[in-house]
C-alpha cells in the first residue's frame, strides 16, 4: 500500500516518460557521456559534494550549458535542455531514473537489463522507454547508492540492500549472481506517509475497521500486519504506529529503515551487514534483545523474518505490550504456521505446544492486507487471537473482505462484512477508557 498520490508531484516531473530520453540512438548516448566526461574534468568534485544538493545543481548548470553549447551536433532549445538535465541527473543523481524518481503515481521502479525498465503505478507493472547505455553504466549507479549508506557491492558481496535519502528501499544484486547483468530494485515511499483519510478514500478499510484498529493501538494490543510482497504492510504499520500515544517511548527496529513515525520520543535501530572479513553482522535479533534494555514502552519491528520472531513473542509476554510488526503471509493462520518455523530456526528446543503456547500468549490480533487482481490493496482479515484449544491456536475473524466480482471497468467488486462477533478484547479497550461505536460490528459496505 505505497503512497501514490496522483495529484502531486512537481511540474517538470508530470510526465517523466516524455521528459526521460525519446529515442535509444546511440549518438544521443554518446553525447551524453561525452559531456558527462568534459564536465569531470572540469570541475572540483570534492568541492561539488560538500555543497548542499539543490544549490550545487544550480551553480553547475551553467558550466554543463556552456559544454553543450559547444558541441557541434544541432540541438533544439528543447534537447538540450533535456540534455543539460540529464547530464545534471548522472553527476548528483541516479542517471535516467531520476525522472522516476521525482514521479509520485511511481511505487516500485525495477531494472531488470540496462535495457529494461518497468515501473507499477497503482498496483499495475509498465514498460518504459527509459534505458541504460549499458552494463557499466547501471553498475555506477548501483555503487553511488550503497556507498552513501556505507555499504558496499562487488563480487565478494553481490547483494546489497540499501535506502534512498526519501525512505525508498534499495536491492540490488549483480553476477555472478544476477546472470543478465545487474539487478536494481526500488521500492517507493512517498515522503508524506498514509494517513487514515486516504486509506478511507481509496477504500482500503471502512470507518468501522479503522476505528477498531486505532482503539487496539491505543489500548496496547499486540499486533501483527500480515500480507504478501508489495500489499502494503510497512505503510499500514507506518500508519498504525502513528496512534501510539506521543507520550510513550518507541524504539524501532529495521533491516532498512523506512518507518516514518511522527512521535518524539523514537529510537530508531538498524542492522549491520557483514564486513568484508564475514564479521560484525548485527542481526534483528541482537537489536531485539538490545531493545529490551532501553526501557521502551513499544517495540516496533519492520518485519519478522527469521529466529527474532522469538525474542519478539517473550518480549511481548513480558510487558512490552502493545507492540506492533509485519510478517510474510497470505492469510492470519498462515501467519501463525509462518511464526512456528520461525521461532524454530532459534533452535530454542520448544516443543510444537509450547511455541503454539508463545504465539497465543503473546498476539492479539491479526490484520491481513492483500493486493488484488486490480491493484488495489485491502484490509481483508482483522482476526482475534483466542488462545489455544487443545494443541490449536484458536482466531476469529471480526472483519472479513468478501470478494463477489469485478465492475464493468474491471475493479474488484465485494463487501466489507463485519462477522457479528464481538471480540474478546472489547473489555481492554473499554478498560483503556475507549468508547467503540454500538453499530462498528453490524454495518455491511458494498464496493461496486
Amino acid at each position: 500500500m505505497h503512497t501514490t498520490d496522483l495529484s502531486r508531484g512537481d511540474s517538470r516531473a508530470a510526465d517523466p516518460l516524455k521528459s526521460a530520453r525519446e529515442t535509444s540512438s546511440g549518438q544521443y548516448q554518446e553525447l551524453k557521456f561525452s559531456i558527462h566526461r568534459k564536465l569531470l574534468d572540469r570541475i572540483n568534485l570534492e568541492a561539488v559534494y560538500s555543497t548542499p544538493g539543490d544549490r550545487v545543481r544550480q551553480e553547475i548548470r551553467p558550466s554543463v550549458a556552456k559544454l553543450v553549447n559547444e558541441e557541434r551536433t544541432p540541438l533544439s532549445l528543447t534537447e538540450k535542455d533535456r540534455l543539460i538535465e540529464e547530464v545534471l541527473d548522472e553527476v548528483f543523481g541516479l542517471g535516467p531514473l531520476e525522472p522516476l524518481l521525482r514521479d509520485r503515481t511511481v511505487s516500485d521502479i525495477l531494472v531488470t537489463t540496462p535495457r529494461l525498465i518497468y515501473v507499477e503505478r497503482s498496483g499495475k507493472l509498465e514498460r518504459t522507454p527509459i534505458e541504460f547505455k549499458d552494463d557499466a553504466h547501471l553498475m555506477r549507479i548501483i555503487e553511488r547508492v550503497v556507498s552513501r549508506v556505507g555499504r558496499r557491492i562487488d563480487e565478494s558481496s553481490p547483494m546489497v540492500d540499501a535506502r534512498l535519502p526519501d525512505g525508498s528501499r534499495v536491492n540490488a544484486v549483480i553476477p555472478p549472481l544476477a546472470v543478465d547483468g545487474p539487478l536494481l530494485s526500488i521500492r517507493r515511499f512517498g515522503g508524506d506517509p498514509l494517513q487514515p483519510a486516504d486509506l478511507l478514500r481509496n477504500l482500503s478499510l471502512t470507518e468501522g475497521m479503522l476505528e477498531l484498529v486505532k482503539a487496539c493501538v491505543r489500548a496496547r494490543l499486540n499486533i501483527i500486519i500480515s500480507g504478501g510482497t508489495g500489499a502494503g504492510k510497512t505503510t499500514f504499520l507506518n500508519l498504525l504506529s502513528g496512534f501510539i500515544p506521543a507520550t510513550e517511548r518507541i524504539v524501532t527496529i529495521e533491516d532498512a529503515a523506512e518507518l516514518q513515525l511522527r512521535q518524539t520520543h523514537v529510537a530508531r535501530l538498524e542492522t549491520r551487514p557483514a564486513n568484508i572479513e564475514g564479521k560484525g553482522a548485527v542481526l534483528q535479533r541482537h537489536l531485539l534483545i538490545n531493545a529490551l534494555r532501553m526501557r521502551p514502552d513499544r517495540i516496533v519491528v519492520g518485519e519478522v523474518r527469521g529466529e527474532e520472531a522469538l525474542d519478539m513473542l517473550q518480549a511481548m509476554n513480558t510487558g512490552h505490550d502493545g507492540s506492533l510488526t509485519t510478517i510474510h503471509a497470505n492469510a492470519p493462520r498462515d501467519a501463525i504456521s509462518r511464526l512456528e518455523v520461525m521461532i524454530g530456526m532459534a533452535n530454542s528446543n520448544l516443543g510444537t505446544k509450547s511455541i503454539r503456547q508463545q504465539v497465543a500468549s503473546a498476539i492479539d490480533l491479526f490484520v491481513q492486507i492483500s493486493r488484488l487482481n486490480d491493484g488495489s490493496r485491502k484490509i481483508t482479515h482483522i482476526t482475534e487471537c483466542l488462545g489455544m484449544e487443545g494443541e490449536m491456536v484458536t482466531t476469529q475473524d471480526i472483519f472479513v473482505f468478501e470478494r463477489t466480482g469485478l465492475t464493468s471497468e474491471g475493479r474488484v467488486a465485494g463487501r466489507f462484512k463485519p462477522t457479528g462477533v464481538r471480540p474478546k478484547f472489547s473489555d481492554r479497550i473499554k478498560a483503556a477508557g475507549i468508547e467503540l461505536p454500538p453499530n462498528i460490528f453490524q454495518n455491511v459496505i458494498e464496493i461496486k
